[in-house]
């Protein structure tokens, strides 16, 4: 490293003099050429489509492993915990999305430029994820105007917000053209930049139909016709349109894992936080409990059982606290007036339980850097920076299963309902290598009931660490049926992030009607309409979540 620093400064040493020497007869503007820069003119797309994939998937991980784990009740953080527990967020930018379709609109413009088909068919994908994604989390928002801004002039520097079903029906037509593209390539071209498939046209196909109907799944209840057109055309044609139908086909980026920026972002060996980024980390009682009750094994690959557990001793005298032979021991007067959970195995921490949750379950050593050995740690794996399971996952066959079991017992479609929940658990369970469990699971309290509620609720089981479209499904649904803690900065869970600040003041006139089209609630309060509890187009009138 000590060279390589030498090197550049010799470089910029002599890059310098070189300038200086010259500027006398020569337009200082002509010497202003990165060689080491990426001409926008010039670029082949093979040098986008790794970055927009990755970013993509990362700011995917980034939702699902982060703090809408902790809306979602699968995990907790029991130290710098208010945005993960409690929803105490500011103002959430969207930049990182634009920055992402930005690469990507000039990826499908250099493919259109040089005839290459199938890098403007990802970009479409791309383009639909992320579009999606906006609309998802904000609402209205940028779209038809939006990464115009080299065109000049306010309508695209200041560009105008096309509504959320604008976006949503957008991001459709986006994908079924990526669909009509893709049909006629051939599958027989390896493109080792595509970290997702590699080139793989029916993969790719697969990926795009997939979410075509996690879409026309979304909008079902604003849109019925459309939506349950959209998705009977999908099922009655699988030639015309794949879906990711098994574990293998999933759209699920695995990292490198050797260095800081392609590592699992708990993991212990590139955080830079000793450990503590992992340690801070902790189950959530909700999922815990269910997961017991329906003695699934996914907890067992997901979680870690506690240290030490606790027994409460009734004949024990008072004030007694002591650890004998990895157990601790405690008498009744202990634990009075305190929540203490003595399951002997596995122990979440409840949602938003208190302002210091480090201290939960009687931790003798609560705080920011506490290691509580009476609460459930996540696996160990994942202090890793790459390994099996440790993945992105953008789309999951377990998903897309779960959708057409939705759809089934909805009379959308004619399929088996029970056969799609079946096979929903099926992918679910091979996908954390727990195929052998499957029999017996789905044999016992797995068994389906028919309920959208028992689809629902193992559809958010098996969106661990992709927990966000957990969260969309439970605001359309209120599925599963999930209360928000004790100390939440509102007394349900919340619906939307805020549009930031900087939106609202340089683009005031187009982000104030964004604004007038939310609906404000009994939970938006001094927030007003930007608020995480107002109500957007696609849960206006529906009477979901709350």
């Amino acid at each position: 490293m000590k060279n390589n620093k030498n090197r550049f400064c010799r470089s910029l040493c002599l890059g310098i003099t070189f300038v200086l020497l010259w500027s006398s007869c020569q337009d200082l503007t002509e010497l202003n050429v990165n060689p080491n820069g990426i001409d926008p003119e010039t670029v082949h797309p093979n040098l986008l489509i790794t970055t927009v994939i990755t970013e993509t998937a990362t700011r995917e991980l980034d939702l699902g492993f982060g703090n809408i784990a902790g809306v979602m009740q699968h995990t907790q953080k029991d130290a710098w915990f208010e945005d993960h527990n409690n929803y105490d967020w500011s103002n959430q930018s969207w930049s990182g999305y634009y920055n992402i379709l930005e690469n990507s609109r000039l990826m499908e413009k250099r493919a259109q430029d040089l005839e290459l088909p199938f890098y403007v068919a990802v970009a479409k994908v791309m383009n639909a994820y992320n579009f999606g994604r906006i609309a998802d989390l904000w609402g209205d928002a940028p779209f038809t105007d939006a990464l115009k801004g080299d065109l000049g002039g306010d309508q695209y520097l200041l560009p105008n917000f096309n509504t959320q079903q604008e976006i949503y029906q957008g991001v459709i037509v986006m994908l079924q053209e990526a669909n009509t593209t893709l049909q006629g390539l051939p599958n027989d071209t390896a493109v080792p930049q595509d970290v997702l498939f590699q080139g793989d046209v029916m993969k790719w196909r697969q990926f795009a139909n997939s979410l075509m109907l996690r879409y026309y799944i979304r909008v079902s209840d604003k849109m019925p016709d459309f939506a349950t057109s959209g998705i009977q055309a999908i099922v009655n044609d699988p030639g015309q349109f794949p879906l990711i139908m098994v574990e293998v086909d999933e759209a699920a980026l695995p990292f490198p894992g050797v260095s800081s920026g392609t590592s699992w972002p708990s993991n212990t060996v590139f955080d830079g936080s000793n450990g503590s980024n992992y340690r801070r980390i902790k189950m959530c009682a909700t999922l815990v409990d269910r997961l017991q009750e329906l003695d699934d094994a996914r907890l067992v690959v997901w979680a870690s059982k506690i240290d030490v557990p606790i027994v409460i001793d009734p004949d024990l005298p008072a004030g007694y606290d002591e650890v004998s032979d990895g157990v601790r021991y405690i008498a009744s007067d202990v634990a009075e007036g305190k929540p203490v959970d003595t399951d002997p195995a596995y122990v979440g921490i409840p949602p938003s339980i208190s302002n210091l949750p480090s201290e939960y379950n009687l931790n003798p050593t609560p705080g920011q850097q506490s290691y509580n050995p009476h609460v459930s740690f996540l696996s160990e794996m994942y202090t890793e920076p790459s390994g099996n399971f440790l993945k992105c996952r953008l789309l999951t066959a377990a998903e897309v299963q779960f959708d057409l079991a939705e759809a089934a017992v909805k009379g959308w479609i004619s399929g088996d309902a029970s056969g799609y929940y079946q096979a929903g658990v099926s992918q679910s369970l091979a996908a954390w290598g727990l195929e052998g469990s499957y029999d017996e699971y789905i044999a016992g309290a797995a068994a389906f009931d028919g309920s959208l509620s028992q689809i629902m609720e193992q559809k958010w089981i098996a969106s661990w660490t992709a927990a966000t479209e957990a969260w969309f499904d439970y605001r359309r649904t209120g599925l599963p049926d999930l209360t928000a803690g004790q100390f939440a900065v509102r007394s349900v869970l919340p619906l939307r992030f805020y549009y930031m600040q900087e939106e609202l003041s340089i683009n005031a006139d187009n982000a104030s009607g964004a604004l007038d089209r939310l609906e404000t609630t009994p939970y938006s309060q001094a927030d007003e309409a930007n608020s995480p509890w107002s109500k957007f187009w696609l849960l206006q009138g529906t009477g979901q979540p709350w």
